[in-house]
């Protein structure tokens, strides 16, 4: 798998969920549903040397789940949609700015996990890169295993404090 293989599966996995509850509020039938989504799936990857790395990705996959959409009403000669062109645009946009939330979310959080030091840093990387329980993030800090959950927590709930700040210092902007 090449680099931009790799990008274009990077970014599609960030995008399914929106993708999918776009198509599942266009389409009733559970394996229309699917078989649209798979269709989304490969005209992406299929069309990704087109897709402009400037624009955000998540709108251009939209656009091409409605063109899918839009086939599969055809195909079906269901002359109607589930919601209205302004709803599905208005819907469209909604996941859209959820998908910016998220990823400025993330970058915060980057942020934030980059000022972790000492074992608050260990712990996180023991539990989130390695995939650790706080039974053996415990035995390799020489903590009590309560004492390793206890870190884990304040370390989330220290995460989450410092994301909040972020986010509102943004909005301030």
């Amino acid at each position: 798998m090449d680099a931009s293989e790799r990008r274009a599966l990077a970014l599609w996995t960030a995008a399914t969920p929106s993708v999918s509850a776009f198509v599942h509020a266009l389409l009733a039938d559970r394996a229309e549903r699917e078989d649209v989504l798979q269709e989304v799936a490969l005209a992406v990857f299929e069309s990704f040397e087109r897709y402009d790395q400037r624009q955000a990705f998540l709108p251009w996959a939209l656009t091409i789940a409605r063109r899918k959409v839009a086939d599969a009403l055809r195909r079906k000669a269901r002359g109607e949609a589930l919601l209205a062109d302004d709803a599905l645009d208005a819907l469209g946009q909604a996941l859209h700015d959820v998908a910016e939330r998220e990823d400025g979310q993330l970058a915060w959080l980057e942020q934030c996990l980059a000022r972790l030091e000492g074992r608050a840093r260990a712990a996180c990387k023991l539990r989130y890169v390695e995939g650790l329980k706080p039974a053996a993030i415990a035995a390799r800090l020489g903590l009590r295993a309560n004492a390793a959950s206890k870190l884990l927590q304040r370390v989330r709930e220290d995460l989450r404090v410092c994301i909040e700040q972020r986010q509102r210092a943004a909005e301030r902007a």
